[in-house]
């Protein structure tokens, strides 16, 4: 063995990152031996209170600390316009943005038939019963370009037919299989912009 036990399982904890390896890991480790205490301390409860604390919202499904999210909770954003989002990391990423002024709902995942995941697994209800609520509901189905992803706009697609809900999708000019939360500012501001209608 290299490092002490306690360092390799300090080590061994942060390679559970994404995007972490193991010379990352290891930097990581040492740096953390070297902070003061009470930075290590508060970190430590930071990270404890991020697992007690954050929950989803019981509005749109995204993270927060309150029962619901500041997003819904912000009487400026237009309530009839909701982007329909895979998971919470989207939000953030169209939060970052800036441009858009609607408000979200998160799936909590796709369709997948291969993988045993159906509409009744994700959050797909609870849009149904918001959109019945407003007066002209517009959707912005801002799904990954795969398989699971149109396979959910589908879905939805076929719920709302018939109805007076407007459908649109970001552009295409997304990369097949790009994660939103991956994508660039301009990229994601672009297609959102550029949306396409697929029903209204």
């Amino acid at each position: 063995m290299i490092y002490p036990k306690l360092l390799q399982q300090l080590i061994d904890f942060y390679k559970k990152m994404p995007g972490v390896g193991d010379k990352s890991a290891e930097r990581m480790a040492l740096a953390t031996i070297e902070l003061q205490d009470d930075v290590v301390k508060d970190c430590a409860q930071t990270l404890l209170d991020c697992k007690s604390q954050l929950h989803k919202c019981k509005i749109c499904g995204h993270i927060t600390d309150k029962e619901v999210c500041d997003i819904c909770n912000d009487d400026a954003r237009d309530k009839n316009l909701i982007c329909v989002i895979e998971d919470y990391k989207g939000v953030f990423s169209f939060e970052k943005v800036g441009n858009f002024k609607g408000v979200y709902h998160v799936l909590g995942g796709l369709i997948s038939p291969m993988d045993s995941i159906g509409p009744n697994d994700i959050n797909i209800a609870s849009l149904v019963e918001r959109v019945k609520k407003l007066e002209h509901p517009e959707l912005i189905l801002a799904l990954k370009s795969s398989i699971e992803g149109e396979t959910t706009t589908l879905y939805i697609k076929k719920i709302f037919e018939n109805t007076n809900v407007v459908i649109s999708r970001l552009s295409y000019g997304i990369p097949m299989g790009a994660e939103i939360d991956y994508l660039d500012i301009i990229t994601l501001d672009k297609a959102l912009e550029d949306r396409k209608k697929i029903s209204e």
